[in-house]
């Protein structure tokens, strides 16, 4: 059984790592004996391996035809910043409202890491410190679950290659936008930390929407995001139905 877990774990790295590098391109069909004889190792740990790269989204299971490698598709995109505007915009909002000194401390922290890993080019640690504030951030709310499913929305997308890293912009551009979210959870000013965070998230989701597009899935238009404005809780806002 131990040893089934080791080769299971193997093949699962081998075959992410295939994935994420682009030698099994997005769209190609691979059969579980061909990926079995490929990899030296028994059907099983393959299947097993498989699953889990469909639960991480990386993968389809086609009936009878095999695995399906999916790429990052536009409606994929929004449909996780949609979710994470909807979350992180009104924590923002709250952080501005609550956080205290100690709270400050650890997003200053947080940026201050961006900051030495832009400089450094240390593209991991400065992926690592972007999501430890975004993950402080949330945690002002004291609600775990919160935390967790932001974290997940941002491995439903980075795992599967999407990033606006060295493609669309580099760190320092995206260490500017956190800035001013982080002065104004400081300052605190709830309305300008909701916009700031509104402001990143939409820029983000933006960009990588343009990296993904196609002829056959094309990146919408600008303002794409404006539906849910006037939905979400901020501050000044009503959250009593038929209030002005």
């Amino acid at each position: 059984m131990t040893q089934r877990t080791t080769t299971t774990d193997r093949v699962f790295g081998t075959l992410r790592e295939s994935i994420l590098t682009g030698e099994f391109p997005a769209g190609s069909l691979h059969s579980i004996y061909r990926l079995a004889d490929l990899l030296g190792v028994s059907r099983t740990p393959v299947r097993e391996a498989v699953l889990r790269l469909a639960d991480l989204g990386l993968v389809s299971i086609e009936r009878n035809r095999g695995v399906r490698i999916r790429g990052v598709t536009v409606t994929d995109v929004r449909s996780v910043f949609e979710l994470r505007l909807m979350m992180e915009v009104p924590a923002a909002a709250y952080a501005a409202e609550r956080a205290t000194s100690e709270d400050v401390v650890t997003l200053e922290a947080a940026l201050a890491g961006m900051r030495v890993a832009a400089e450094l080019d240390d593209e991991g640690g400065f992926t690592d410190h972007d999501r430890s504030l975004h993950h402080a951030i949330a945690s002002i709310l004291g609600n775990s679950r919160l935390q967790q499913e932001v974290a997940a929305l941002r491995d439903s997308i980075q795992t599967r290659g999407a990033s606006t890293l060295h493609r669309s912009r580099g760190m320092p551009e995206i260490l500017e936008e956190h800035v001013p979210i982080v002065l104004a959870i400081a300052a605190k000013d709830p309305a300008a930390a909701a916009a700031r965070m509104e402001e990143h998230l939409v820029n983000t989701a933006t960009l990588l929407m343009t990296q993904v597009a196609d002829s056959d899935d094309p990146a919408p238009a600008s303002g794409w995001a404006d539906r849910l404005r006037g939905h979400l809780y901020l501050p000044g806002r009503s959250i009593h139905p038929g209030e002005k």
